[in-house]
């Protein structure tokens, strides 16, 4: 669900009984001495490399990364590109009436809205301001478990806030409070708070690796926040998606499957089909209205978030069997091709 906490917003992922421990450093200490790396006293040389990359990587992305303010909240954002374009999260923004971009050095601008692509969470602002600093991508399929990483926002409100972890997992999937369902996102132990989506997180050579999107909560916390566990979209598909965006202002190329049905929860163990595209891959595969889908490529679909989840873990031109129940109680299985989905 979404947590407010202020103004500040994040989107969050409820889960149970986890919970890890990140260790959370705040940018903003005496650097001003070329070459600073902070007190080193006591420290052995391998540890003063390691300092002293972490304060390069924040020196290098700190111009890049920008604080969003809406009539909703706070988020953040990235400077894509040295034209004004800048790739946060849709739910940063979505239903704003009035943007804003403060940039690392405290400049405002107005901000105009340019595109979104709501099932990847994903938004471009555009500003008019000279000298921006954009972000360098790095290849986000050649990221490891246990590499480290650092998440550069804005958390509550506290501009150019930085927290350092690893890459906890990849590949998952997950599910927003809205319906959106993201895939193959990462998992980082590096801290994650309201106001932090939309910013980056970064590689030890300062390079954007993802952008930070979800929390997870605790309901034996009472909801609140898992420490700990955090989710980020790809650097890869972040890329993608706003390089179309920028040039166009629409999405064509998704690289997400698409069944062509809509669907409604039912207590069968399945999903009952409520609507069908017409002359769409499920439409010719044979699948009608009424039909309840319990289950794709061998994954049974007891709920709405499930079938999503599972179509978002395939591939469009992918083959899978569907798993159909009719209206008069006959079970059958039909060969989908998917489709793309559409932008």
């Amino acid at each position: 669900m979404t947590t407010l906490s202020g103004h500040h917003r994040l989107r969050t992922l409820v889960v149970g009984g986890i919970a890890a421990t990140a260790l959370v450093f705040l940018a903003g200490c005496d650097s001003s001495a070329p070459g600073a790396t902070g007190s080193t006293e006591g420290t052995t040389p391998v540890a003063q490399a390691v300092q002293g990359q972490f304060v390069r990587v924040v020196k290098d992305i700190g111009p890049s990364v920008v604080q969003i303010t809406t009539g909703q909240g706070l988020g953040s954002g990235i400077v894509f590109d040295t034209r004004g374009d800048v790739v946060t999260n849709d739910h940063v923004v979505v239903g704003a009436s009035t943007l804003q971009v403060t940039l690392a050095d405290g400049k405002q601008y107005a901000a105009q809205f340019v595109g979104s692509f709501k099932p990847d969470d994903l938004a471009v602002l555009h500003i008019n301001a000279p000298g921006l600093q954009a972000a360098t991508f790095a290849d986000s399929k050649n990221l490891s478990v246990g590499d480290v990483v650092m998440a550069v926002g804005n958390p509550l409100g506290l501009k150019s806030s930085v927290t350092e972890g690893i890459v906890s997992a990849l590949g998952r999937t997950v599910s927003e409070d809205n319906g959106v369902v993201l895939p193959n996102v990462i998992q980082t132990s590096a801290a994650i708070n309201p106001g932090n989506s939309g910013g980056a997180l970064v590689n030890l050579d300062g390079q954007v690796v993802g952008i930070p999107t979800l929390a997870a909560t605790d309901p034996q916390l009472g909801g609140g926040a898992a420490p700990g566990i955090g989710f980020a979209i790809p650097g890869n598909m972040v890329h993608n998606i706003a390089t179309q965006l920028v040039n166009t202002g629409t999405v064509a190329d998704t690289n997400r499957a698409y069944l062509g049905v809509q669907v409604g929860a039912t207590t069968s163990g399945g999903v009952l089909v409520t609507q069908v595209d017409s002359g769409g891959v499920a439409a010719r595969a044979g699948i009608t209205t009424r039909d309840v889908i319990t289950a794709v490529d061998g994954t049974p679909t007891p709920d709405p978030t499930t079938l999503a989840e599972t179509v978002a873990d395939l591939k469009p031109g992918q083959t899978v069997p569907v798993a159909v129940t009719t209206p008069d109680g006959t079970t059958r299985t039909v060969q989908v091709t998917l489709g793309q989905y559409p932008g």
